[in-house]
C-alpha cells in the first residue's frame, strides 16, 4: 500500500488511503460487535444489526471529520501531530459515545430490549451521563488507534518522499559529474590537437594541416552526437579512436603504428563514450612523441570473469613517470567515470610493461542492451 499521494504534492496520507483505514476500522469494529452480540445470544438480532449499521455509518463520517482536523497538521513536528491527533480524538469520541447512546437507548428503546423501562433512561441524566462517558472512553481508544494507523501512514508517506527525493538528487549528481567528465575530454584533446595543428601550420605542411582539420571535424562531429550520459557500442568507440590515431597519424606519419584486436563477439558491448580517448591520447603523448622509432599503440578487448576487459598499451621507451603523474587529467577523468558509472565493478590499472612501454587495462561489466 503506497500512502503517498505525490512526490511533488503536498505531504501526508492520500485522501483515498485514509478513507480506505476509515472503513477498514469500522467494518472490523460491526463485525466484532456483531460477533459478539450473536454469541451472547442478544434479542432483536435484526434489530440491532440496523441499529449498529447506522452507528458504523456515523463512526465514518465522524473519524472522516476527524481525519480532515488532523491532516492539515501534516508536514508539522511529529510530537505536535501526535499531541493533535490524540487530544482531536477526545470530543469524536464523545461525539460517537452519544451517537451510539441516542441509537440503542433514546430512539425507540422498547424495539430492541421490550422489558426495559425507557422512562428511566429519559429521566435520569445520571445514568445517560455515566453510559456516555463509559462508551467514549472506549470510543477513544478505538479512535486514538486509527489515529496512530494514520500518524504511521503519515510518517511512512514522508519518509518515502525524502528518501525519492534524495534519489532523485543523487542521480541528478551523478548526471552531473558524468557530464563534466565527459566533457573534460573534448578540451583536452582539442588542445592537444591544436598544438600539433598548430606545428603543421609553422612548419608549411599545408596538405597534412588540411588533412588534420578534416579528420578533426570528422572526429567531432561523430563525437558530440550523442548525450554524454549514454554509452556506446565498443565498435563505435573503437571507430571514433580509429578518427582520433589518423588526426595523429599525420602528426607522425612514421612513428605511429596502430593495432586493433577485439573479438566481433565484443563489438556489441557497452561503454562510456569516449572512454578510450584518455588512453590512447596518453599513448601517443608518453610513448609515440618521446622517441623515434615506429611505436605500436594496441587496443585490445577481451571477456573474463564475466566482466568485459580492455587494454591500451604502446611499446615506446619511456612510459610516463612520477613528474607525469600531475599533468593532464588522463587516467583520473576514467577512473572517476568509472566509478560513477559502474561503482565498485568498474576498474583500472596500469603499469609498465615487460620490455618497454606502457599498458592501461579497464575492467567493467558486459552490458549489450540499452547503447
Amino acid at each position: 500500500m503506497n500512502a503517498h499521494n505525490n512526490d511533488d504534492g503536498e505531504p501526508g496520507v492520500a485522501p483515498a488511503i485514509a478513507l480506505y483505514s476509515i472503513l477498514g476500522f469500522w467494518l472490523f469494529y460491526a463485525l466484532l460487535v456483531t460477533l459478539r452480540a450473536t454469541v451472547m445470544g442478544f434479542a432483536s438480532q435484526g434489530e440491532l444489526a440496523s441499529r449498529r449499521a447506522v452507528v458504523t455509518v456515523i463512526g465514518i463520517v465522524i473519524t472522516w471529520v476527524l481525519y480532515l482536523g488532523i491532516r492539515h497538521f501534516d508536514g508539522r513536528a511529529l510530537p505536535l501531530r501526535i499531541v493533535v491527533a490524540f487530544s482531536f480524538a477526545a470530543p469524536f469520541a464523545l461525539a460517537m459515545a452519544a451517537a451510539n447512546y441516542y441509537i440503542f437507548n433514546i430512539y425507540d428503546p422498547v424495539s430492541i430490549l421490550p422489558d426495559m423501562d425507557s422512562s428511566r433512561m429519559v429521566h435520569e441524566h445520571g445514568y445517560a451521563l455515566k453510559q456516555i462517558a463509559e462508551d467514549a472512553i472506549s470510543r477513544y481508544f478505538f479512535l486514538a488507534a486509527w489515529a496512530s494507523l494514520y500518524l504511521a501512514l503519515s510518517y511512512a508517506s514522508e519518509a518515502h518522499r525524502v528518501e525519492r527525493r534524495a534519489a532523485r538528487l543523487e542521480r541528478a549528481a551523478q548526471a552531473a559529474e558524468l557530464r563534466s567528465l565527459r566533457y573534460q575530454v573534448n578540451p583536452h584533446f582539442l588542445f592537444n590537437t591544436l598544438n600539433s595543428l598548430s606545428t603543421l601550420v609553422m612548419r608549411d605542411r599545408r596538405d597534412e594541416a588540411e588533412q588534420m582539420i578534416m579528420s578533426l571535424s570528422n572526429f567531432y562531429r561523430t563525437s558530440l552526437t550523442g548525450d554524454p550520459l549514454d554509452d556506446v557500442p565498443l565498435s563505435e568507440e573503437v571507430q571514433l579512436q580509429k578518427l582520433y590515431l589518423d588526426i595523429e597519424g599525420v602528426r607522425f606519419p612514421d612513428r605511429l603504428v596502430t593495432r586493433i584486436d577485439i573479438p566481433d563477439a565484443l563489438m556489441s558491448c557497452c561503454v562510456p563514450g569516449l572512454i578510450l580517448q584518455p588512453l590512447v591520447e596518453n599513448a601517443i603523448k608518453y610513448g609515440v612523441s618521446r622517441t623515434s622509432r615506429p611505436v605500436t599503440i594496441l587496443i585490445r578487448a577481451w571477456e573474463e570473469e564475466g566482466l568485459l576487459k580492455i587494454s591500451v598499451s604502446d611499446d615506446g621507451d619511456k612510459p610516463p613517470t612520477e613528474a607525469d603523474k600531475g599533468n593532464g587529467i588522463g587516467l583520473a577523468n576514467v577512473r572517476d567515470r568509472l566509478s560513477a558509472r559502474y561503482g565498485d565493478k568498474g576498474r583500472i590499472d596500469y603499469s609498465p610493461r615487460e620490455g618497454g612501454g606502457f599498458v592501461v587495462k579497464l575492467a567493467m561489466p558486459i552490458v549489450r542492451k540499452g547503447c
